[in-house]
């Protein structure tokens, strides 16, 4: 015996009709939560298949740099939507830095996102721009991962710091990159 996801059988065309009529009954705002529920899940396998892929990167870059690994592995996957955004798709930039492509020449894309030949060059050069400012050599092998975000945040790193803050220190949190 089948069970059912849904116990409403939708149709192959939804048309404008069906969709008010079913938005008319009470099933709509289950149905709603669910599909919201699978959005959000298949959110959270891509940040933990971004977090295994790339973790091995990042404590390699960490133990080079003395940047957290929580702090190089959140900001690309914050800055890069887990690798599906179209930076990181068309440019390797996992951290949304600023610089030269050849977008425009080659795809006639204008972007001010600079490109990479790959990933880890992204990474790395992640790491070489925040061992260039001024609070580094403070907190250079310092794992406290509130403080980098507080100093990377109060230099200008995003256009948009207490959100960024927020939603850095959200996916350390919930990804456990502190505690790995």
């Amino acid at each position: 015996m089948k069970t059912q996801l849904f116990p409403v059988r939708l149709p192959v065309q939804m048309t404008k009709t069906y969709l008010q009529k079913l938005l008319a009954k009470a099933k709509i705002p289950m149905l709603a939560l669910f599909l919201l529920c699978l959005v959000g899940l298949n959110s959270i396998q891509a940040q933990t298949a971004y977090v295994t892929k790339y973790k091995p990167v990042a404590d390699s870059l960490s133990q080079a740099y003395g940047i957290p690994s929580s702090i190089i592995l959140a900001v690309a996957i914050v800055e890069s939507g887990s690798g599906t955004s179209r930076n990181s798709k068309l440019l390797n930039n996992h951290f949304g830095i600023v610089g030269k492509n050849n977008l425009l020449k080659t795809k006639g894309i204008k972007t001010r996102y600079k490109q990479y030949s790959s990933v880890i060059g992204s990474y790395v050069d992640f790491c070489k721009l925040l061992s260039r400012r001024k609070y580094y050599t403070r907190l250079k092998g310092n794992n406290n991962y509130k403080l980098w975000i507080d100093a990377i945040s109060k230099a200008g790193y995003s256009e948009a710091p207490v959100e960024w803050r927020k939603r850095i220190t959200s996916t350390i949190q919930k990804h456990k990159l502190a505690s790995n």
